[in-house]
């Protein structure tokens, strides 16, 4: 199946995310959109109950958006196909807020009381398991090395990199547990709805 180059769903969020980074920084929106630990800016302006979605139509940079944007749309497009623009809506959805409640949790529990997430990553990682279960044996080339590798073994591999990372704290400006909490929900979603033969295997 060759996928649509730019499905609804997909098309709807790359224009969004784009604008928003356009726009963003000179109406001020990332102190009203980003993502903060509730224990800290509850009664605050500093927090509002849309932020578990709204963060993640901020970024940080052109790098920070661009990687991003490119995979949502390498892998997006091919799984929205597959399922459908209102599964593939939900499973983008469930993603994105499981990722800020894991980054969120994981703030709290270092007592990072500062913390702000920004980024579409818990979606993007979710989606690229979502690929991952659905085509394991498809090769796709990486960019560094430039080897090709089958999607499964990408996935896995990408997968324990950002629970290293995550628990070494190599970067600790970088969500890493975000990017976890994106796979670990869609994981638990997927596996729902093949459960209820909602999806094939």
């Amino acid at each position: 199946m060759v996928p649509q180059r730019f499905p609804p769903v997909v098309f709807f969020l790359l224009m969004t995310n784009f604008a928003m980074f356009v726009v963003g920084p000179a109406l001020g929106l990332e102190r009203l959109f980003a993502q903060y630990l509730p224990l800290y800016a509850l009664g605050s302006p500093w927090f509002q109950v849309w932020q578990p979605v709204s963060y993640a139509f901020l970024h940080a940079d052109a790098y920070h958006l661009g990687f991003n944007m490119f995979a949502l749309w390498m892998f997006g497009r091919t799984i929205e196909q597959v399922w459908g623009s209102q599964r593939f809506a939900w499973f983008y959805l469930v993603c994105i807020v499981g990722a800020a409640a894991v980054q969120l949790a994981v703030a709290y529990f270092s007592a990072d009381i500062y913390s702000r997430t920004i980024g579409a990553s818990g979606g993007v990682f979710g989606i690229l398991l979502a690929f991952g279960m659905t085509f394991p044996n498809q090769r796709i080339m990486l960019l560094f090395p430039p080897i090709p590798m089958k999607a499964k073994y990408f996935v896995i591999g990408y997968g324990a990199l950002e629970l290293y990372l995550g628990l070494t704290r190599v970067n600790s400006s970088i969500a890493h547990f975000a990017h976890l909490g994106g796979m670990v929900f869609g994981l638990m979603l997927i596996l729902y709805w093949r459960a209820t033969r909602q999806i094939r295997r």
